[in-house]
């Protein structure tokens, strides 16, 4: 029986929108493409898979262990915390991601949050659907705070390609921008300035680190003590950045001004996540991790993967 060509199983394409073109690669191979794929029939799609395609699912140790077949991992993200590194290294399978697909439009995501907070929008919007300003009988309802950015601190941590993007767009509107330097280290060079500092003297404060044990809760309670000038904290990039329960206690005792989520640190969102319990307030913003999905950058996104699983599958041979 000749050689069967590569089998190639995307898991659950079904994070994409519907309106993406899919570029399968050009080399001869077998395609199996879901929607989604519960945990228990992974090991099932899986277990002729040559190459996986991941979005969001995870490869624990236990299930890498169960596919002899399988010799590469493409994941359709930067981030790859929800792959067991170690145990693909040790079956000598092959781990890639996707790289600079969404710097624009995470950064525009932060400032959507931003501004929505600035300017009160999420009280505003409420107001509105309560009847407030046509009961008011005043021209102008001012109910919320508004506040400007213009010359304000824009404190960044994480100096990679969505930091400088969210970097570029503050001193668009004429905020002082300052990166900060690791936790509990000195700054390096002119370019950083001490974390706590960065803390302690921002309005805002967007957080663009990978997720790592020594970033994981990198900000906390003694974290959201040092932030003197209650800042908006926005997190666009991994929600185990941030102690949901102590960001929850910051807010209700107005220790920051407001915060702007797009991710969780379990998701989807658990019901029993401590950020569910700020669903209504107005100066709370969770969005359902959808700062990487403008349409340019899903499709940037695939391409890309497609691209590397392809010229794996030609450098394979076979």
């Amino acid at each position: 029986m000749p050689d069967q060509p590569p089998n190639v199983v995307a898991l659950d394409l079904g994070a994409f929108t519907a309106e993406l073109e899919i570029k399968r690669p050009a080399p001869p191979h077998r395609w199996q493409a879901y929607e989604d794929t519960p945990e228990e029939l992974l090991a099932e799609r899986l277990a002729e898979a040559t190459v996986a395609i991941t979005n969001g699912i995870g490869f624990p140790g236990e299930l890498v262990a169960q596919l002899p077949q399988l010799e590469l991992i493409a994941c359709c993200s930067t981030g790859l915390d929800h792959i067991d590194l170690a145990a693909c290294e040790a079956r000598q399978i092959k781990v890639l991601n996707a790289t600079d697909y969404a710097t624009r439009t995470v950064a525009e995501h932060v400032f959507c949050l931003v501004l929505a907070l600035q300017r009160s929008l999420p009280g505003y919007l409420g107001d509105m659907a309560a009847g407030a300003w046509q009961a008011s009988g005043q021209y102008s309802l001012a109910s919320h705070p508004i506040s400007d950015l213009h010359g304000r601190r824009l404190g960044i941590l994480g100096g990679g390609a969505i930091g400088h993007a969210v970097a570029q767009i503050g001193r668009g509107f004429a905020m002082e921008v300052v990166f900060a330097e690791r936790k509990g280290a000195a700054p390096r060079d002119a370019g950083r300035v001490a974390f706590a500092e960065v803390l302690a003297t921002s309005d805002v404060l967007s957080l663009h680190c990978p997720l790592t044990d020594e970033t994981r809760n990198l900000i906390g309670p003694a974290e959201f003590r040092l932030m003197a000038r209650r800042p908006l904290l926005i997190n666009t990039a991994r929600g185990g950045l941030v102690d949901e329960a102590a960001l929850v206690e910051a807010l209700r005792e107005g220790r920051i001004a407001g915060a702007g989520f797009d991710v969780a640190s379990s998701e989807p969102i658990g019901a029993d996540n401590p950020l569910l319990e700020l669903a209504g307030r107005p100066n709370f913003i969770l969005t359902p991790h959808v700062a990487w999905a403008s349409n340019e950058a899903q499709q940037a996104l695939l391409d890309q993967v497609l691209e590397k699983v392809g010229r794996f599958l030609e450098e394979r041979g076979g």
